[in-house]
Formats: structure tokens, C-alpha cells, sequence
């Protein structure tokens, strides 16, 4: 189960057709440190990836599709059997062409001296301003020198673009084959919660529950956890990333777990939300309750040619209805929505983009105005997630009630993961259940 060579060929030729006489440029993610000397384990940056399915640091990919000769050229650390013996084996420029496609590759030593040669004959200059500092002063700096010689070859960039603009709405859109890799990444993290919520008890500490999440990825052959796990007993769950998971689970509270796996790059996001014990509260019943009604109809909304916000839409509408008859909020339900007085409650959106990133790459916006949103096509894949969140420490929208104690500290986000199709949508993590009476003993 993997990305085919001819895949990761379709898609570079697809990007540059839209590049025109333009040149792209693409840095490896850099190798980050944990402390002192020690580094986390490398992940390649996504867009890098997407292009080349190349997983060594310290790369760089261009693309020219103007160039006579190379169009697709990688910059690769050689070969060095002293430095692999440590660090692990490289493709070197030999397996840079012949494993991953590349028309010609050099030396990473040779990037000052053969970058200029891919960058003259273009118009536009492609990248994306990272993290690596000294690498975006050596690409302005090429840039630079270009274009004050402009004058005398009559040819070289005069601008610079994010590629992200290109590819992006590419990455959006996912094949057959990265389908499969999110299915697999999402019944990985689907048999996980179903673990969790088996395992879990008063008594445990969230970081046991954590474990146990986390062991199952590894041995499902997951590399690891798409993010950090939240695992948050009782008020814990109003803070919306916790990752202490520190806390000894109590019974009468409730357990939010949001964690997924990541599989060959591509991840699984899933929350649930139950009891510790045997039953819910009659408070937490009717919240959660609430919560799962808003989702249900948000995912609803994810089918083909709708608004990206149609799904948020719909949350905030169920829930700032619930709220309302609930007596935590009071006026009038749109000026309440419109005066977005439900935000103490449900602070975040109800969703993003899932992929090779957990905030996947892809367009929200795309205009200034209110309504100005994205449209649902076939094969986006996005997680639907509300929640109501009631801190002991919230502070009402102005002109609403104070929050009596009996609510207070009750956190609850149900989450699922979502692929649009032709004809609607299919929910990805179905398998992991929701319904109150599927959750209490």
C-alpha cells in the first residue's frame, strides 16, 4: 500500500503545466532538536513529499518545465558510508534518479554553482518562505543577482509566488491511492478508541489510556501518532489541546480522547467523548446529546458544491438552539448566532482539511466577503468536530447568565473524519460508535 512512482510522475507533470515559464523550488524539512543534541525523528515537509515522495533532510527540489533538458532536479546529500553508519543510508544522487524519478541530480555542494543555470530562463520564481532562514536569504539572494542582470540576458524572474497557490488545490483533491492510505490510517486510529474506551476506568491515570492508544498504532504498523494524544478526564476536556494526560480518571466524569494515527504520511483524526464510569450524568447526557445532533447535521452539509462553512453553519445553529433551551444562553437564536454569543461554549470551527498534514493544505477562503467560502468536490477529505466546552472558569458573552455549578466542568467534542464523494459524503471513522446507549455499560 503505497504511492506508485507513475503517481508521484502524474502529479509533478500536472504542477508544472501549471507553472508555465515559471521556476519552483522546494527545501527538505529540516532535522529538529528535541534537546542538546538529540533530534526528533525526521518527517519529511509535506509539499516535498507530495512531489517526490523523497524522506531524506538537507534536499532540494526544483522544478522547471521551461528547461531544455531537466525539468525535475533534486539536490540530495551523497553517498557517505561513515556518515550512514551513524545516521542511517542515503539514495545518494545515483538513487535520486533512478528510485525517485529525478531528469538529473547533484550534490547538495552543488546548489550554488547549477541553481542559477534552472532559475535564467524563467519568469516567475516559486517558493515558499519557511523556517530555514539561511536557506530563504540563499534563494533571495539567487533571485537577486538575477534580476540585476536582467537587462543584459533578457531573461530571468521578476517575481516572486508562494507554490502553495499551484499546489495546494492539487493536494486537496486525493487519488485512489492516498484514499486508501487515510482508510487505513483511520481504522488504525478507530481500533485504538475502540481499545480506549474498553480499557478505560476510574482509577487509571489518562497517560495509561494514552499508552495503550499509542501501543496499538505501533503495532498496527502506524508510524506513531499523527499529534500529540489528548487524553482529558473531567475538566480537563475544556482545554482543547491538553496533552499533560496527568490526571487520575474519576468516576461520574467524562474521558475525551482525540488521537489518530499517522500511516505512510497520511493521518487519522478522531475524537470521542464518554463516560468513565457506567452512565452519563443527566448533564452530561443532555450536552452530549446536543454535541452529537450538531455533528450528525453537520455532516449532513459535507456533499459536493456546498459551502465549506455549511457544516460549521449548522453546528453552531443546533447547538446555539440547545444552549438556548438549556437556559445557558438567553435572546433571541439569530441575534445570538449573529452576535456569536455561543463562542464561551464553542470557541473553534467545526472542522479542517485532512491529509498528508492533520491541518491538511487546501483552500478555506476565497474572497474577503462573509459568504466568500470553498466548495465541497469529490475526494476532499475533511473532520467534522463540534463541541461544547464549559469551563470552571468561562466567562459569559456580555448580557448572558452566569453558568451554575452543576454544568460547570463538562467538556464533550465528537469528531469523525470524512470523505466527500460524487453523491455525498462517507463517513471514514463510522466504526468507532457515538450513540449514547453504545457508550454507557
Amino acid at each position: 500500500m503505497a504511492i506508485t512512482a507513475q503517481e508521484y510522475q502524474q502529479r509533478r507533470q500536472t504542477f508544472m503545466a501549471k507553472l508555465g515559464q515559471g521556476t519552483a523550488i522546494f527545501r527538505s524539512a529540516p532535522h529538529a532538536v528535541m534537546h542538546n543534541d538529540v533530534e526528533y525523528n525526521f518527517r519529511q515537509d509535506s509539499d516535498f513529499y507530495y512531489l517526490t515522495g523523497f524522506n531524506e533532510p538537507n534536499a532540494v527540489a526544483v522544478f522547471a518545465p521551461h528547461h531544455l533538458e531537466h525539468q525535475f532536479i533534486l539536490f540530495v546529500q551523497p553517498k557517505d558510508l561513515a556518515e550512514e553508519t551513524w545516521v542511517g543510508y542515503r539514495a545518494g544522487v545515483e538513487g535520486a534518479q533512478e528510485k525517485f524519478g529525478a531528469d538529473i541530480a547533484y550534490s547538495i555542494h552543488e546548489l550554488a554553482e547549477k541553481l542559477p543555470d534552472y532559475l535564467k530562463g524563467s519568469d516567475r520564481l516559486f517558493y515558499h518562505f519557511g523556517r530555514d532562514e539561511k536557506f530563504n536569504q540563499t534563494i533571495l539572494q539567487h533571485y537577486q543577482r538575477l534580476l540585476a542582470t536582467r537587462s543584459k540576458r533578457g531573461t530571468g524572474p521578476t517575481a516572486i509566488a508562494d507554490p502553495g497557490t499551484i499546489l495546494h488545490p492539487m493536494r486537496m483533491v486525493k487519488s485512489e491511492a492516498e484514499l486508501a492510505l487515510t482508510r487505513r490510517a483511520t481504522a488504525i486510529s478507530a481500533k485504538a478508541h475502540l481499545w480506549a474506551m474498553e480499557y478505560a476506568k476510574p482509577g487509571l491515570y489518562e497517560y495509561q489510556v494514552q499508552a495503550e492508544i499509542e501501543h496499538l498504532f505501533r503495532l498496527e504498523g502506524a508510524a506513531g501518532f499523527a499529534y500529540p494524544s489528548i487524553v482529558a478526564g473531567g475538566a480537563n476536556a475544556c482545554v482543547l489541546h491538553y496533552v499533560e494526560n496527568n490526571a487520575q480518571l474519576q468516576d461520574n466524569e467524562l474521558l475525551l480522547i482525540d488521537a489518530g494515527a499517522c500511516y505512510e504520511y497520511y493521518n487519522g483524526d478522531i475524537t470521542r467523548t464518554f463516560p468513565v464510569g457506567d452512565r452519563f450524568t443527566p448533564e452530561q447526557r443532555v450536552l452530549y446529546e446536543l454535541v452529537l445532533e450538531a455533528q450528525k447535521q453537520a455532516i449532513a452539509a459535507v456533499k459536493p458544491g456546498n459551502s465549506y462553512q455549511a457544516p460549521h453553519q449548522a453546528a453552531v445553529r443546533v447547538i446555539t438552539h440547545g444552549l438556548r433551551d438549556l437556559g445557558l444562553l438567553r435572546g433571541n437564536l439569530e441575534e445570538l448566532i449573529e452576535g456569536e454569543k455561543y463562542k464561551p461554549f464553542f470557541m473553534h470551527g467545526t472542522g479542517h482539511w485532512l491529509g498528508l498534514d492533520v491541518h491538511d493544505a487546501g483552500i478555506y477562503k476565497i474572497g474577503p466577503e462573509k459568504d466568500d467560502w470553498t466548495t465541497f468536490s469529490a475526494g476532499n477529505v475533511v473532520t467534522v468536530e463540534p463541541g461544547i466546552y464549559i469551563s470552571p472558569y468561562i466567562q459569559p458573552a456580555e448580557g448572558q447568565p452566569e453558568i451554575a455549578d452543576h454544568w460547570q466542568g463538562i467538556g464533550i467534542r465528537i469528531e469523525d473524519d470524512v470523505l466527500v464523494t460524487a453523491t455525498g459524503n462517507d463517513v471514514l471513522t463510522a466504526a468507532v460508535p457515538k450513540e449514547v446507549k453504545d457508550l454507557e455499560a
